[in-house]
C-alpha cells in the first residue's frame, strides 16, 4: 500500500500511543495532535524507539477545546494536509458534562464534517465504544441490551449522547460522499491494559466484555491499511480470531454493526 499521512487527534491517549508506532513502521507519516506541551517528548519517543525504516513523526500542540466550528477544524486539517484521520480524543470525564459535549460531540463532528469537505482526506477512523447505539441489535440478547441501556442512561449518560451523535454524523457523511470518503467506526468494549491478543470483531455476541487497548490499536492499524474497507460500525472485544484474519473477514464480508440503526 502506498504511504499515507495520518492525522492522529488525541495523540497522547493510550490507544493512540500504541497506534502511532504501528503506522510509522508502515513508513507512513504521522502528525500527532496533543494538548499539553509537556507531552511532546513522550510522543517523539514513540518514533525514536523504532529501529529501521519508519515514517516521519510530527507533534503539534493544539487544544481541541478551542475547536468551536467546522472552519477551525478545517484550519488544522489544511495545516497538516493528511489523507487519513484518526479520532482517538476525548474529554475523559474532565470538565464535566459541558466539556464532554464540547469535545466528544461538537469538536468530533466539526472534524468529521471538515474532513468530508476536504477532497484529499479519504478515510476517517473514529474510536467510539460498543454500546453507542439507539436500537437493540438482532444479534444481542435482551439481557445484553438491557445492561447496555442501563449503563448508557446512568454511568455514561452524557458520554453516550455525545459519542452517538458523532458516530451517526460520521456514518451519514460517509454515505453521502460514497467510496471516496470512508468512515470507520471502531467500537471497543471495556478497555484493558492487557497485551494484544485475538479478538471478536464486527458484530459481537453481546454487549459485555473487555478488550486490550493494544488490540484496539492493532485493529485500527489493520483497518486503515485494508484496501477494500468501507463505511461501517465495527464492534470489538477480546476473542478467538487473530487480528489479521478478523479484519480480512469483516472487510471481505462487508460486516456492519450499524445494521438495525435508522442510519443504516
Amino acid at each position: 500500500m502506498a504511504p499515507h499521512h495520518v492525522l492522529v487527534l488525541g495523540g497522547h491517549g493510550k490507544i493512540a500511543q500504541f497506534l502511532t508506532p504501528l503506522l510509522l513502521r508502515r513508513a507512513w507519516a504521522v502528525t500527532s495532535i496533543i494538548r499539553n506541551p509537556d507531552q511532546v517528548s513522550a510522543i517523539e519517543k514513540l518514533g525514536n524507539d523504532i529501529q529501521g525504516e519508519k515514517g516521519p513523526l510530527k507533534v503539534l500542540v493544539r487544544s481541541l477545546d478551542d475547536v468551536k466550528s467546522e472552519a477551525q477544524a478545517k484550519t488544522i486539517i489544511d495545516e497538516v494536509n493528511p489523507d487519513y484521520i484518526v479520532w482517538s480524543a476525548g474529554a475523559g470525564g474532565k470538565g464535566g458534562p459541558a466539556r464532554t459535549y464540547a469535545i466528544d460531540r461538537d469538536a468530533a463532528i466539526h472534524f468529521i464534517r471538515a474532513a468530508a469537505a476536504t477532497p484529499s482526506v479519504t478515510r476517517f477512523l473514529m474510536v467510539s465504544y460498543l454500546a453507542s447505539r439507539r436500537t437493540q441489535p438482532a444479534w444481542w440478547s435482551a439481557a445484553d441490551w438491557a445492561a447496555s441501556v442501563k449503563t448508557n442512561q446512568t454511568v455514561l449518560s452524557n458520554y453516550y449522547e455525545a459519542k452517538l451523535a458523532a458516530d451517526e454524523v460520521l456514518y451519514e457523511v460517509s454515505k453521502q460522499r460514497g467510496p471516496v470518503f470512508v468512515g470507520i467506526n471502531l467500537r471497543p468494549g471495556t478497555l484493558s491494559l492487557d497485551p494484544a491478543g485475538p479478538v471478536e470483531l464486527g458484530k459481537t455476541k453481546g454487549s459485555g466484555g473487555k478488550v486490550s487497548r493494544e488490540s484496539v490499536a492493532r485493529v485500527a492499524d489493520a483497518l486503515l491499511a485494508s484496501e477494500g474497507v468501507g463505511n461501517a460500525w465495527l464492534d470489538l472485544l477480546d476473542g478467538e480470531e487473530e487480528i489479521g484474519e478478523a479484519v480480512g473477514r469483516v472487510v471481505r464480508d462487508r460486516v456492519d454493526a450499524a445494521e438495525g440503526e435508522a442510519i443504516f
